[in-house]
């Protein structure tokens, strides 16, 4: 899940991240979802979310100046480290495509 307010649906920053964690949720056979709010905000955030769960966040872009390969790390590690809790099992059986995401 992507989070982001309206006026930055349509910035760079919002297409890196966003394209980052497409790729990341495509090759992890999820669903990417992006949700956008009205309200005003910097920071663009992404979730990851397994059924009816809480959402758990991977990754916030504060307004720095990340490109695309860095964000998509940083989701992999975050991606990896979930892969060991025992409420992701489904990111278990896909840890060896986590660590192989580039």
């Amino acid at each position: 899940m992507v989070y982001a307010s309206s006026t930055m649906s349509d910035g760079d920053r919002f297409k890196s991240v966003s394209i980052a964690a497409e790729k990341m949720a495509k090759l992890l056979r999820l669903g990417l979802e992006v949700v956008t709010f009205q309200e005003e905000f910097t920071p663009i955030y992404v979730y990851y979310k397994s059924g009816e769960e809480e959402p758990i966040p991977i990754y916030c872009d504060k307004g720095g100046e990340s490109g695309g390969r860095e964000i998509g790390e940083a989701l992999r590690n975050m991606m990896f480290v979930l892969s060991f809790h025992p409420k992701h099992s489904v990111l278990k059986q896909r840890r060896a495509e986590i660590i192989r995401f580039s």
